[in-house]
């Protein structure tokens, strides 16, 4: 008989015509059974009686080993599976010291309110006698947050409102500080990129605080997909970590299912490109099959718009099988107002709810228990992501789950579906973070010397040299000042509040309905420009409005209610200048660089689209330029090598734009293979004769201030990373280029020109001349006019470029949204 993933993946495929499935690959993941171990000899016995009561009879192995390594006073990250009992590992050790002495303290931090509030539920539940846990975030009630203060001996935050609220005021917490004993940081593989860096610094703000008043505090870290875990949790801490890595847990059986959407022969997309069915679309109707079999379901997809539009399209379908049905089924986002998440929790954790279509704010937060299956449209952009999603299905290991991974028109996506091993067999990426990227680490070393002055034997925890170099420039502009003892905060007024560690650019544009006055919801000021234009749709709730009037300045999108037959999308242009080249290879013909660069963007105006993908207008917009200096890797190409490329009479200067364009947007879609980012966390720009280089020249840059490690990346396995990037090319059945290989989502150019053959031609180019003389070669490390300059947008706070109305291409614009609305105010 087969199994429950097997029988609903079977449901799915039900009615696919012979020889046109969408299933490229499905394979069965074996179940887990446990491995266990007695509980340790200096546990509690109130904390162990409390456990045993809410269903812990024993401890699983790994749960037991990191628990005596924190409890031996050990640093230590646990690392193992989604849904394997990570908590226990640090609650043990926690409530165990707690109660044997209730005076002494301990942090939580977790990257979202939703998994911190889920968490002091767990602890309050267990009932442990001594014990007075509490929240402490930005919904915190002012006049509860004195007793917290004041009494509770575990708190509940996150790193927000540890930098905004509890740092700058470490007087008023001199009693927590002083027996503060554990330190614990949830999910810890979502502290990566800029925010990570951020996160890494506020670490070591927080043990010097805590230093200061007498306490070391033991650092317990947890995630469920991290490579190399002890070096990340080491790097990210502060501290040296022990890991533990074997997983004792017993875990349900799943079927992982690669979907690629067919082709729809009526219709063709931007400059007559063949269009799959979307992403979106597609998950609609899995998601809305799966629940009329009666399995629980959460459809991860890629933006807000996406989410209210594939929960949307879910209901249209049941509404016609079974009313009832389509009434469970619901949008989760981040921009929503908290008591709108809170009653759509319950809802989920309840049952209430069978399908949820999601961004990832729900791939943390609370715990979700018998989930049947998890649709996943479009790849979350890192291994890591993709399995904490996949691992939602079959948390409590009673049946068989369904994980099926639905492919947007993407060049990595077409390429994992097709190779299903670098899904099912890759280990999942490395975290990559910088603390001493100065655009992060002057800001901490400003909110570090206003809590307590800095002195030249502390510089070493924040980088040495790096924070030294930083200090100097810091003085010499008479931010802080120098004293023979340290270094000092010169103004009355703290930084904290001007410090904005998730890297969004500063608070949010309130999206309201201009009638009535309702606040709908938020947006990232990033993003702004690109999706609450003047004239632009946005969708809440499955309802549909206008965008009358965006105004930067008071940070308020006005919008009224209206259902459109067209999408939005918006254009912008760009530029890009090389600041220093840090690095330089050399090849013949062809030169690889990373360096720093300064890239001036602005949004010049719309268009809008018809679902079909016809353009009905452009218009033109008048938005201020966004000017970002970051990292970039780049090469550039002799033109007499480009005239003698692979293809008959090589590639014609006429040619050499789209070539190069399609070889860079395609670069771009690939490079999440070999960096811990996403293809909106990057850039890039492509010129047949760039100003500073002289030559041809193909950009791609990290979207992040300062950059974000990605361009490293890139530059450390740039054979590898292209000849990927050709792979996923000429393996496209497209004739002439399509969004599955060389076309872009966001491109700031329409899309024009784009020469699919040329980009292949390109890449041979350099692939033929660096990859003779490359390491990384031989052992296949993974890790119209000249002139004319193409571009392709990153989105700084990885919000997306397109917003889209009824009906429009909901496969747009992509977000990072776990830590949605989780800000702390202070």
């Amino acid at each position: 008989m087969a199994n429950q993933g097997r029988r609903l993946l079977d449901r799915v495929l039900a009615g696919t015509p012979v020889g046109e499935s969408p299933l490229t690959h499905s394979t069965d993941l074996p179940p887990r059974s446990a491995r266990t171990a007695p509980w340790p000899s200096w546990a509690a016995a109130e904390v162990v009686s409390a456990l045993v009561e809410r269903g812990v009879p024993e401890l699983w192995r790994h749960q037991a080993e990191a628990a005596e390594h924190a409890w031996a006073g050990r640093h230590v990250v646990v690392a193992t599976g989604t849904a394997s009992g990570k908590s226990l590992a640090y609650q043990l050790p926690v409530l165990s010291a707690i109660h044997g002495d209730p005076r002494a303290t301990a942090l939580y931090l977790s990257p979202t309110k939703a998994l911190g509030a889920d968490q002091l539920r767990s602890v309050e539940a267990l009932g442990v006698p001594g014990v007075r846990a509490a929240s402490f975030d930005g919904d915190t009630p002012m006049a509860e947050r004195d007793w917290v203060r004041a009494h509770a001996n575990w708190v509940f935050t996150n790193p927000d409102m540890l930098h905004r609220g509890v740092l700058p005021n470490h007087a008023r917490w001199i009693r927590f500080f002083r027996r503060l004993s554990y330190v614990v940081i949830d999910e810890c593989h979502a502290y990566r990129g800029v925010f990570g860096s951020h996160v890494a610094l506020l670490m070591r703000r927080l043990r010097r605080v805590a230093r200061r008043y007498g306490a070391d505090p033991v650092f317990v870290l947890a995630s469920a997909t991290v490579a190399d875990p002890a070096t990340s949790a080491s790097r990210l801490s502060g501290v040296p970590c022990e890991a533990v890595t074997e997983d004792g847990s017993p875990h349900a059986g799943r079927t992982v299912a690669l979907w690629e959407p067919p082709l729809l022969d009526e219709l063709e997309g931007e400059n007559g490109a063949p269009v799959r069915r979307s992403a979106g679309a597609e998950t609609a109707r899995i998601l809305a099959d799966l629940v009329v079999e009666g399995a629980r379901t959460l459809a991860f997809v890629r933006s807000r718009v996406g989410a209210e539009l594939t929960a949307l399209g879910a209901r249209r379908v049941l509404a016609e099988v079974d009313p009832e049905l389509s009434a469970r089924v619901a949008a989760y986002r981040g921009g929503y107002l908290p008591e709108e998440r809170r009653a759509l929790e319950r809802a989920l954790s309840g049952g209430d709810l069978l399908g949820v279509a999601t961004t990832n704010a729900l791939e943390l937060g609370v715990d979700i228990a018998g989930l049947d299956a998890v649709v996943v449209a479009g790849f979350p952009g890192t291994l890591a992501s993709f399995w904490q999603q996949a691992g939602r299905a079959g948390r409590t290991g009673d049946s068989d789950a369904l994980v099926v991974f639905v492919a947007r028109d993407d060049p990595l996506d077409t390429y994992l579906v097709h190779n299903p091993a670098a899904v099912l067999d890759k280990p999942v990426e490395a975290t990559v973070l910088d603390p001493t990227n100065p655009y992060v680490l002057e800001p901490h070393l400003a909110c570090a010397a206003a809590e307590l002055p800095l002195t030249a034997d502390g510089l070493d925890e924040f980088g040495g040299d790096a924070a030294r170099a930083v200090l100097a420039d810091m003085v010499a502009r008479k931010v802080l000042r120098r004293r023979p003892n340290g270094w000092y905060w010169t103004s009355h007024d703290r930084p904290h509040a001007e410090v904005d560690i998730r890297g969004s650019g500063g608070e949010q544009v309130v999206v309201v309905e201009g009638d009535s006055g309702r606040m709908l919801g938020t947006v990232d000021p990033g993003a702004a420009c690109w999706t609450v234009h003047d004239g632009a749709v946005y969708l809440h709730q499955g309802e549909s409005y206008v965008v009358d009037r965006l105004d930067l300045e008071s940070g308020i999108a006005l919008v009224h209610a209206e259902k459109p037959d067209w999408s939005t999308t918006a254009r912008d242009t760009k530029d890009i200048v090389v600041v220093r080249t840090v690095e330089e290879r050399r090849y013949d013909g062809v030169t690889v660089c990373l360096g720093e660069v300064e890239v001036t963007s602005q949004v010049v105006g719309y268009l809008r689209k018809l679902p079909s993908g016809q353009v009905v207008d452009s218009v033109p917009l008048d938005l201020p330029a966004q000017t970002l200096r970051t990292r970039a890797v780049w090469y550039t190409v002799d033109a007499d090598l480009l005239g003698s490329a692979p293809g008959g009479a090589g590639l014609t200067p006429a040619r050499v734009p789209g070539a190069l364009h399609a070889a860079e947007h395609a670069a771009i879609g690939l490079l999440p293979l070999f960096a811990t980012c996403d293809r909106w966390d990057i850039g890039g720009v492509s010129t047949a004769l760039h100003q500073d280089t002289g030559e041809a020249t193909v950009f791609v840059h990290d979207g992040h201030p300062g950059g974000a490690g990605f361009a490293d990346r890139g530059f450390a396995a740039v054979v590898p990373w292209l000849a990927a990037t050709r792979e996923a090319i000429a393996s496209c059945a497209c004739p002439a280029g399509c969004p599955s290989c060389v076309q872009s989502p966001k491109c700031g150019n329409g899309n024009e020109p784009l020469d699919k053959a040329g980009g292949v031609a390109v890449l041979d180019v350099v692939l033929g001349v660096v990859g003779e003389n490359s390491h990384d070669a031989r052992h296949g490390r993974l890790g119209g006019a000249a002139g004319l300059t193409t571009t392709d947008h990153p989105t700084t706070d990885g919000t997306g470029a397109a917003s889209t109305g009824a009906g429009g291409a909901e496969d747009d614009d992509t977000e990072d949204d776990t830590a949605a609305d989780d800000t702390a105010s202070a």
